[in-house]
């Protein structure tokens, strides 16, 4: 049974930082693509960022130079780090996995696993 847990959230700052993860199991995880997507309140899902298995990466054009996307395939885990918060980015945040190409890796359809959520909250 694959798993994806993420964790990490909470009530930040506008400009500070938090840290996702998502640990996997029962997955092939080095060789999945894995995203993390958000979902604010009266909005469609939007993808924020994505690597692949061979750590090509996607950002959102609204989180470049503030998200970076990471994975560490010892840990079946995958991160997000988000720096200089705004409260645009407040939303729900999953992860999710699927076998990912550069072509895809942008489209929700690509992704075949999810996670349940979690909130972050930014403050003004």
């Amino acid at each position: 049974q694959v798993q994806l847990v993420e964790s990490g959230g909470g009530l930040v700052q506008a400009g500070g930082s938090l840290r996702l993860s998502c640990a996997t199991s029962g997955l092939p995880f080095s060789t999945y693509g894995m995203g993390w997507f958000r979902q604010a309140p009266g909005k469609e899902r939007m993808i924020v960022a994505a690597v692949t298995w061979s750590n090509i990466t996607y950002y959102a054009d609204s989180v470049k130079g503030r998200f970076a996307i990471s994975r560490d395939n010892a840990k079946n885990t995958v991160y997000l780090r988000m720096n200089s918060l705004k409260p645009d980015d407040m939303a729900v945040y999953f992860c999710a996995a699927g076998p990912l190409s550069r072509s895809t890796m942008k489209s929700g359809d690509a992704y075949i696993y999810w996670g349940q959520g979690t909130q972050v909250t930014v403050s003004s």
